[in-house]
């Protein structure tokens, strides 16, 4: 059986063409001053990976079952509705910070708000640097 190409990659769209069809101007602002975090955090530019995800840095990731990968290190996309973080591939990893956080959902290795100000900024900076550290196995 032939293996399944991966959508999720790196390319060379521009992240500034993406943010300004963002229709929502209170999530493209709160794109842009995440964009600032995660580039001050990683030290990485920000790169479209996929139509959608903004990604900083790459790094190989390796799931359980040997399939191996490369992902953002931190990454984030501005969906309808919500502003969805890649920090690491277990929400579990930030149990510590969650209580802290503000207003969120998540999912099983994301982060769902719907804007930067129902959250603690300060706590989701701590999030980003310690998710910074955690890439290389799902």
């Amino acid at each position: 059986m032939a293996k399944a190409e991966l959508k999720t990659r790196q390319t060379g769209a521009s992240v500034d063409d993406f943010l300004s069809a963002v229709p929502d101007t209170e999530q493209r602002d709160d794109s842009r001053k995440i964009i600032e975090m995660m580039r001050r955090l990683s030290g990485d530019e920000p790169k479209m990976w996929g139509p959608a995800i903004i990604g900083f840095g790459c790094a190989a990731v390796k799931y359980a079952s040997g399939r191996e990968l490369d992902w953002p290190r931190v990454a984030f996309s501005p969906r309808k509705g919500n502003l969805t973080l890649y920090l690491s591939c277990s929400i579990d990893d930030f149990a510590d910070e969650l209580g802290r956080l503000g207003k969120y959902k998540n999912g099983k290795g994301c982060l769902y708000i719907k804007r930067l100000a129902d959250v603690d900024t300060e706590v989701l900076e701590k999030m980003i640097r310690k998710g910074l550290g955690k890439k290389g196995k799902r």
